[in-house]
Formats: C-alpha cells, sequence, structure tokens
C-alpha cells in the first residue's frame, strides 16, 4: 500500500500553516502573558471552515478526514501549540454534536459553533476523576423542565471564556449507562466558574473550573439518548487525543527546527572547535527527526484505523498495510515497542 498526502492535503497543511505563521506566532507570546485567545483570530479560523473540520458538510461544516484534521492541528502548533490545541477541543464538541445530537439540537447550536461566533467546551475532568468517565459525580436530576445540574468540572479549557458547555452528567445509576451528555449555555442561572488555572505553559488557553448549582437545563439540550453519554464521550476523545498529539507534534517539529538552525548551533562553537559534534548534539538532533518521523507515521496511522468508524477502510488490514507502509517509506525500524 502506498502512501503520500494528497495535492488537496498538502494545500490543506500549507494554508493552516501559513495562517498560523501570519496572525499567530507573531502574537503568541503576547496572548500567553494576556492568558487569553482574542476571540478575533477564532473567527478568523472560523472563516477558513476550521470551526467544524471533521463536522459533515450536511451538518454545515468542511467535512474533512481524520487524517486532514491532524494536519491542520499539527501545522497551527508550529506557531502555537495553546492555540491548536484550544481549536482542537472545540472542533471535538462540535463533532460529537454534529454526531449524536437531534436535528432541533444541531438546528439551534452547530450553525454558530461551526463558524466560531460560539465557542464550545467539554467538560469531562473532575476534581476527584480525569478522562475515566465512568467515574465522575457531576449529577443532572429530572425536572418538569429537563434537569437540575449540580457538581463541578476541573481543568476546563475555555472555562468562563466560552459560550457553550458539553457536559458529561450522571442521570441514572453507577454504571457508565447512568451517564448522559447535556448542553449547557454561558449566562443559564446556577453556572458559574472558578478562578484561572496557574499553569507552566499553555496559558492563552483560559483554564478554569466549571460549577454547577441547581443549574436549570432544557430537555431539549440532552445531546442523543440519555443515558449514551459515556459511549458518546469515549467517542469525542478517540478524536480529541489524536488531535493533541497531533498539535504536540507540531510544537515538537518547530522546536527541531528551531535547534537546527545554525544561530543555535553556533553557540556551541569554541574558537575553530565545533562542539556540537563532541557533545553529541548532531546525533541528537538526528534523532529527534527520526522520532519526530516515526511519530507522525503512528499517529497518521491511528487517524486511518479510527476513519474505519466513517467508512474509509473496508477492513482493519487495510490500516495495518497503511501503517507498515508510513513506517517502512520513513526508513524506521520498528520492533513493536521501540525505534531500532
Amino acid at each position: 500500500m502506498h502512501f503520500s498526502l494528497s495535492e488537496e492535503q498538502n494545500i490543506l497543511y500549507n494554508t493552516a500553516r501559513e495562517f498560523g505563521e501570519e496572525t499567530i506566532a507573531p502574537n503568541a507570546i503576547e496572548w500567553e502573558k494576556k492568558e487569553e485567545i482574542p476571540r478575533k483570530l477564532l473567527k478568523e479560523a472560523g472563516t477558513l471552515g476550521l470551526g467544524g473540520i471533521i463536522v459533515s458538510e450536511e451538518d454545515g461544516g468542511s467535512g474533512m478526514s481524520r487524517l486532514d484534521g491532524t494536519l491542520v492541528f499539527e501545522a497551527l502548533a508550529m506557531s502555537c501549540p495553546s492555540v491548536s490545541s484550544f481549536i482542537s477541543i472545540h472542533n471535538m464538541s462540535a463533532w460529537v454534536i454534529s454526531k449524536r445530537g437531534d436535528q432541533a439540537l444541531k438546528d439551534r447550536f452547530l450553525k454558530n459553533i461551526v463558524s466560531f461566533d460560539d465557542v464550545c467546551s467539554y467538560c469531562l475532568t473532575e476534581p476527584g476523576s480525569g478522562s475515566d468517565a465512568a467515574a465522575l459525580k457531576t449529577k443532572a436530576t429530572i425536572t418538569n423542565e429537563g434537569y437540575s445540574l449540580n457538581g463541578s468540572k476541573s481543568f476546563i479549557s475555555g472555562g468562563g471564556f466560552s459560550d457553550l458547555y458539553v457536559v458529561l452528567c450522571r442521570t441514572g445509576d453507577q454504571t457508565p449507562n447512568g451517564i448522559s451528555m447535556v448542553l449547557v449555555e454561558n449566562g443559564q442561572k446556577g453556572l458559574s466558574f472558578g478562578k484561572k488555572e496557574q499553569k507552566m505553559g499553555w496559558k492563552a488557553q483560559p483554564t478554569a473550573i466549571v460549577q454547577f448549582d441547581n443549574c436549570s437545563i432544557p430537555a431539549a439540550n440532552l445531546v442523543g439518548e440519555e443515558g449514551a453519554g459515556f459511549k458518546y464521550a469515549m467517542e469525542g476523545l478517540d478524536g480529541g487525543r489524536l488531535n493533541i498529539a497531533a498539535a504536540s507534534l507540531g510544537g515538537a517539529q518547530k522546536a527541531y527546527e528551531i535547534a537546527k538552525s545554525s544561530k543555535y548551533l553556533k553557540c556551541f562553537v569554541m574558537g575553530t572547535n565545533d562542539l556540537s559534534a563532541e557533545l553529541g548534539i548532531e546525533e541528537e538532533l538526528k534523532r529527534t527527526a527520526l522520532v519526530t518521523s516515526f511519530e507522525k507515521c503512528m499517529m497518521a496511522t491511528k487517524a486511518y484505523k479510527l476513519s474505519l468508524l466513517d467508512g474509509v477502510f473496508n477492513d482493519i488490514r487495510d490500516a495495518n498495510g497503511f501503517e507498515e507502509e508510513c513506517i517502512y517509506s520513513h526508513g524506521l525500524g520498528f520492533d513493536g515497542k521501540t525505534l531500532i
């Protein structure tokens, strides 16, 4: 099986990278200091179709593949991983609403989400549970109007900044089948936020606790079926983790390019002696390039395997063949655990 990016995918990658270099990179340090991403920037991203990358065209999105999405987030992260990751979380939220929301819910919210008129956050993590959705305790009690939501979500990207919050909550028993997904609108009575978390990095991405105290949610804001929230959460994270990996890879690639530049290698010259070779810096850079290439192969493979759910491949053997082609075409050896 032969693998290479299509002409359209190369254009997509270059367009996203140019957008990042022109609009994100020159402001990245300032945004980190201010601890907030300008909404104007997000609107510009929405104009390029980056607010609903893998949302179907029928639902107003760009209708791209999983691999296309990873290319976008990798390219954007070369200017700022924080901004890229924030956009990826918004896209994860948009996708799950498109995939699992009923038509009435999509008609109410999806257009503004895809255009980035409304920013959307994904609320899963709690003070006592991380990505283990089955352990969550935020509870939604059924009322005449819909639900009364009580609990809190921690480390939420966009907490206090976003317009909409996709929330995983417990509507039934303590099993995964007791979990549902609802959409909470900013300004809803009973919705509040903690102060911004003090982080070592990713400061441009505002992060805070999202608190619910008898927060009233209309029944129409239920995403999909009651009791199916755990399934939806896992589906969202399948793609979300892939996108965060792409953003991390973009940051690593940029760091490698900077380190490789002559400007920095000259720092290791003393007189006529090139200390970079003696210190093993060149060899380390070569290994970094090798590892980065390998990670790109593995990430692309995961994107293709996830596309099995979208009918891109007929069976898993096609995706495995793609994985082998990725590895061999980049001249890499892999014994299943480590680089050789």
